[in-house]
């Protein structure tokens, strides 16, 4: 990808300069996890939700983005579908909306007012990795083959993830492939040119607390379970990683945002078991085939991502592993939600460079 390697001069919260970060799809999974961060950090920032203000008309984004003068825009806004990516299939306009026209929307006033930009898009526009065989390395898209899962059971050390150099492969050009990846894979491809910023690739999230979207959970409400392999991110890990890399002036550019190594599914169900003392019995798929025959509507991706350049930039991120296990220690359930008599924080109607009393509690 054409981004440029320079960085972007933004005082931290510690520094002589006011910094405000406006984060799009701040009630999503993943922004939910950037606004905790940001908090935890100091930072003043704006969450914003599209129920409440809609960032995908140009128009009105460019004049809030001109009106507020953020330091950084976070764009961890997307659909994925509701209960899985199954959904995407079923409502493509709405996934090409958010997946692929969006990233565009908030680059093009991004790149309109001199603003960074961060865009969180998704390890899984991958599939399968490089194996090394016979003292070579060769892409094998299929983690699942008999002969590749047997090989990797017995010599994981011999499977290497993909780089941010490798071009996706699961995607529409390169399919078959599921909408939701498709359209994650578009967005990279369009915003190429457009500016100064970010592509941050989180894989398949997991966390502490029992909700949804997390891994975790979702194995344990499945009756049968698809086990493959692939890389994972816890999703506090990932996204302090991705503020580190901001924080630290990273060259703007792609990076895969993940928990380094890789695990099979099968792997993850064994240590809820071990750590959680569940009384039920898992089941499993008994093949591809019947997966996807009663199981699946979309393709599914099944990858391995290389983190090498995040680690290469003294980026601070735990084995995935030793996360999973962290997580399932530490297991609870999610906290009731906000009352709509919580204060929610809001900008005034009028702003120009903002300063921390110039965002009110309503």
């Amino acid at each position: 990808m054409r981004f440029s390697s320079g960085t972007f001069d933004a005082a931290l919260p510690c520094g002589r300069l006011f910094v405000m970060i406006l984060l799009l799809g701040a009630s999503g999974y993943l922004g939910r996890a950037f606004a905790r961060e940001l908090r935890r950090r100091g930072y003043v920032f704006i969450p914003l939700v599209r129920r409440a203000f809609d960032y995908g008309q140009m128009s009105l984004l460019l004049q809030y983005v001109r009106k507020t003068t953020p330091q950084l825009v976070i764009n961890a806004a997307g659909y994925s579908g509701r209960p899985n990516v199954d959904e995407c299939e079923h409502e493509p306009t709405r996934t090409f909306q958010a997946n692929t026209i969006l990233p565009q929307i908030v680059a093009r006033v991004c790149l309109a007012t001199n603003t960074p930009w961060a865009h969180v898009s998704s390890g899984g526009i991958y599939s399968g990795a490089r194996v090394i065989e016979a003292g070579r390395v060769r892409i094998v898209r299929d983690l699942n083959q008999p002969e590749i899962r047997e090989l990797y059971d017995t010599h994981p050390e011999r499977f290497l993830g993909f780089t941010e150099l490798d071009p996706p492969n699961f995607t529409f050009q390169k399919g078959p492939c599921g909408f939701y990846a498709g359209t994650k894979a578009l967005a990279e491809e369009s915003l190429q040119s457009l500016g100064a910023g970010y592509i941050w690739r989180p894989r398949i999230p997991f966390g502490e607390v029992d909700e949804p979207c997390n891994l975790l959970s979702k194995l344990q409400s499945y009756a049968r379970i698809y086990d493959h392999v692939t890389s994972l991110s816890h999703v506090d890990d990932c996204v302090r990683a991705c503020l580190d890399l901001w924080e630290q002036h990273a060259p703007f550019g792609i990076y895969n945002v993940t928990n380094p190594g890789a695990v099979t599914t099968r792997e993850v169900v064994e240590m809820i078991q071990r750590f959680l003392k569940l009384d039920r019995h898992f089941e499993y798929w008994a093949d591809e085939e019947e997966f996807y025959t009663q199981g699946a509507l979309a393709p599914r991706s099944s990858c391995i991502l290389d983190v090498s350049k995040l680690l290469s930039l003294g980026i601070k991120i735990r084995p995935v592993k030793e996360a999973l296990a962290a997580a399932l220690k530490e297991w609870r359930p999610a906290s009731p939600p906000a009352s709509p008599s919580d204060p929610v924080l809001l900008p005034l109607g009028r702003v120009g460079n903002p300063a921390p009393d110039r965002f009110v509690h309503l």
